[in-house]
């Protein structure tokens, strides 16, 4: 007979496969059983969170040699364990061999490496939506291709709070857009193994309980831009700014789950950015740990990015 833990993990890849109240039940049922799993379950709840990095125009790293080593460098003394390529579409096939041998030296660092893909026009659907798509299709179309120097997931940056009619705290118009978007990445991305995650801002943890459950049922992963807290010339020391990136990450995760125990909810990760902190980045990353390690719905914390340090 197949041990618990065997089941669990045949159960949960099932999850992936599933859809609409298959899911739901499916998931229900493979929580039940994880409560009576033991050390298997445990063990992977006290995984330690994952730590990011954005690389933008990732295309510039593919053929230099001492780029790539400069970036792995960097990612083993900063404790990054994940990072988020740009590479445009037209790129993923006439440079393919270049992407497969750096996605592989970094998964030889034990690194992730999720695909970029961006857009500020994706939630209104229409040529927009399926320009990104066709993006993502070429990402599976290079994961088919490549075994070993496959992308491990899909990192989405989709941002209608760009456009003017969606400016403004309280403006949520776009919501049921974003999140239709989401969904279509996810129904192709999963069932061929790839995690999916996306970059939000705060103004999203701010709608009533209906729009927080369709944003934090979307995915699986989403990671906040918590930005502007703090700027290198405002005057107010280390350890305020680290209290300040604490209280802000605690009060935000707070707000994001409020009222919300549906089963599969997205874990959220943080991000913070060179912009405003300045060479004290590492410092207030570890004050995202240190003030959220203990919160099951936090997921760890992001940097952007690499393009602001990287050696020129």
């Amino acid at each position: 007979m197949p041990s618990t833990a065997a089941t669990l993990a045949r159960m949960l890849s099932c999850v992936k496969l599933a859809s609409g109240y298959a899911r739901v039940a499916l998931l229900l049922s493979a929580v039940a059983l994880g409560a009576m799993s033991g050390p298997a379950v445990d063990a992977r709840e006290k995984a330690p969170p994952l730590h990011g990095l954005w690389i933008w125009k990732g295309e510039g790293l593919l053929h230099s040699a001492s780029g790539a080593r400069a970036l792995l460098a960097f990612c083993r003394s900063e404790k990054i364990t994940e990072v988020y390529l740009s590479v445009p579409q037209q790129d993923i096939k006439s440079e393919d061999k270049a992407i497969a041998h750096f996605v592989e030296q970094l998964h030889g660092a034990n690194i992730r490496v999720e695909a970029l893909v961006s857009s500020t026009t994706a939630d209104m659907g229409g040529s927009a939506r399926a320009k990104l798509m066709e993006h993502v299709r070429a990402i599976l179309r290079f994961d088919e291709l490549h075994g070993d120097q496959r992308f491990d997931g899909i990192h989405i940056d989709v941002e209608p709070q760009q456009r003017p009619e969606n400016k403004g705290e309280g403006n949520l118009q776009f919501l049921p857009g974003l999140v239709s978007t989401y969904h279509e990445i996810r129904v192709l991305a999963e069932p061929r193994g790839l995690t999916v995650n996306a970059d939000i801002q705060g103004k999203l943890l701010k709608g009533d309980l209906a729009a927080r459950r369709a944003l934090l049922s979307a995915l699986p992963r989403l990671t906040l831009m918590m930005y502007e807290l703090s700027n290198p010339s405002d005057g107010k020391s280390v350890e305020e700014k680290a209290a300040k990136v604490r209280d802000s990450s605690q009060e935000m995760l707070a707000r994001a789950y409020q009222g919300l125990s549906d089963p599969g909810l997205a874990r959220m990760a943080i991000a913070l950015r060179t912009a405003d902190y300045g060479k004290l980045v590492p410092q207030m990353l570890q004050s995202l740990d240190e003030a959220n390690s203990g919160n099951p719905h936090y997921l760890g914390w992001a940097r952007h990015s690499y393009n602001d340090v990287a050696p020129r």
